[in-house]
């Protein structure tokens, strides 16, 4: 059994041949409990700041004294300019 066997499908890859923002996610977090940290950076530079975002929102959920709103909308744009930064790096600016 491979773990490739689960992963979903980029509908947008598939049927567009365009990657989409999240290309690479999936394999990313999977090279994180791996253990392979420097291949999962490689492969979707915010798997560690969205790993990170997506921890601090199941805290929230857990710990209602505090609020975590501030910190959770600081920590989405962070990893939007990741995202959207090492998209257009990989697709524009690696490319010879």
């Amino acid at each position: 059994m491979n773990i490739e066997d689960f992963m979903l499908t980029c509908p947008s890859k598939k049927f567009l041949g365009v990657e989409c923002l999240g290309c690479g996610a999936q394999r990313a977090v999977v090279l994180v409990f791996e253990g392979k940290f420097y291949e999962a950076f490689q492969m979707y530079p915010a798997v560690y700041t969205l790993l990170l975002f997506f921890f601090t929102l199941g805290l929230s959920y857990i710990d209602r004294k505090r609020k975590y709103s501030n910190i959770l909308m600081i920590m989405a744009g962070v990893n939007l300019v990741i995202i959207v930064v090492s998209y257009i790096y990989k697709h524009y600016c690696a490319h010879p």
